[in-house]
């Protein structure tokens, strides 16, 4: 199934990509790696930290540079909400295989983030969650080979959606 092949997972920040996209690999056999963690990893900080240190674009433009240089096959990759700023970044990831948009409301998304002034969002300061998700979600469905609507489902039914629509592909 997807021989060799990534599988992408795009979407709002508390859509699920983390969650979901350990299930996932453990469901599909593939390796797991989130490029969020890439970033903090290689920068040595939070994405908050790097936001306060050089602005949400500075932490754009190492983000697109960690996605384009990841050359990850056979793995399950959750990026970062922001990811779709770059089509660069996001051409590179389609050629490791299906994007995955993981798709929830703003009402769903604000019952599961908390913490939105510090969880390093890469916005302007003036952006509202509401500005960044209206702003974002026309990017996301323009990337996506396949959508999986994540309102009021578990996350065993939004992994066997998902699992489903890829074996479809």
């Amino acid at each position: 199934m997807l021989d060799g092949k990534s599988v992408v997972l795009i979407g709002m920040p508390g859509a699920g990509k983390s969650t979901i996209g350990v299930m996932l690999a453990k469901e599909l056999a593939k390796d797991f790696i989130d490029t969020d963690i890439l970033i903090q990893s290689r920068e040595n900080a939070t994405l908050q930290e790097i936001m306060n240190e050089g602005g949400y674009l500075h932490l754009r433009d190492i983000e697109s540079d960690v996605i384009q240089n990841a050359h990850y096959h056979n793995h399950v990759i959750a990026t970062g909400g922001s990811a779709v700023y770059c089509e660069a970044a996001m051409k590179h990831l389609a050629t490791l295989g299906p994007i995955v948009y993981l798709e929830a409301s703003l009402n769903e998304l604000r019952q599961r983030i908390h913490n939105y002034e510090s969880r390093g969002i890469a916005r302007r300061e003036d952006q509202s969650f509401e500005d960044v998700f209206a702003e974002r979600t026309e990017l996301y469905r323009r990337y996506a080979d396949i959508t999986i609507d994540g309102d009021g489902s578990s996350q065993g039914a939004v992994l066997k959606t998902t699992v489903e629509k890829l074996l479809a592909l």
